[in-house]
């Protein structure tokens, strides 16, 4: 299958590569499917890097349905290099997150260790003593409201970057993600898209057809800070009213 090169770049060198993911492009193969990837995309853009040593690493691995930035080193000397900030959680990540209901707090710093719970959908996480660190601030950006209901758009601030962190934090604090098929749900829309797709009775009880959640700023280090920003696409821009 021929790569869709369906992301913008947002800034190169020849190192690293900064991407703007859109939703629902997955970033890697999965399960033997086969459809585009952001990874098929991007060596089908850098072939002819890639034909004279390019080896590319995608550093920052966004969720199907979590569009915004990718960072991607080149080689393995900028992927150790990149890695180790992350290892020192010195690269700084935020996201945009539009979520039910109107927060009773303008911030708020989650701490709430997280471990996969299972069930039927195995790679559900969930809030446990017993599992792994997990770090989250939140900041009300704004609140509205529509004939949906009310609602915010908040930013998020991982500390630690595990598996579906900023989602299974923003449902222990009762405010989860609109559109999320795993999270603030019973989990059913999820397993109905897996299996022959969402209904429109189901997008409709989901009000968008994917999770409201964007990674809108990186900064790291590669001879001195290096700051990238994307703003909130357009379908997510249209719910909140923006």
């Amino acid at each position: 299958m021929r790569a869709v090169c369906d992301f913008q770049v947002i800034d190169e060198s020849d190192d690293w590569i900064v991407v703007e993911k859109p939703a629902p492009l997955a970033v890697h193969p999965a399960n033997g499917k086969v459809e585009a990837t952001l990874l098929g995309g991007l060596e089908e853009l850098l072939r002819y890097e890639i034909a004279n040593g390019a080896r590319l690493s995608i550093l920052t691995r966004l969720d199907r349905e979590t569009s915004g930035l990718v960072l991607v080193a080149k080689h393995a000397a900028a992927a150790r290099h990149f890695s180790r900030q992350f290892e020192r959680r010195e690269i700084g990540k935020e996201y945009l997150a539009i979520v039910h209901g109107s927060p009773g707090w303008d911030e708020t710093h989650v701490e709430a260790a997280i471990t996969r719970v299972g069930g039927e959908i195995w790679l559900r996480q969930g809030v446990d003593p017993s599992g792994r660190d997990c770090v989250t601030a939140f900041r009300v950006e704004r609140r509205f409201s529509n004939a949906l209901g009310d609602f915010a758009v908040l930013r998020c601030f991982p500390e630690t970057g595990r598996m579906h962190q900023i989602r299974v934090h923003l449902e222990h604090v009762g405010h989860p993600l609109v559109g999320d098929k795993i999270y603030g749900t019973d989990g059913s829309p999820y397993l109905e898209q897996m299996a022959d797709g969402l209904s429109e009775k189901s997008v409709a009880r989901l009000m968008l057809p994917r999770h409201a959640l964007h990674a809108c700023k990186l900064v790291a280090e590669w001879q001195g800070m290096r700051e990238w920003r994307s703003e909130l696409p357009v379908d997510l821009a249209a719910f909140a009213g923006a």
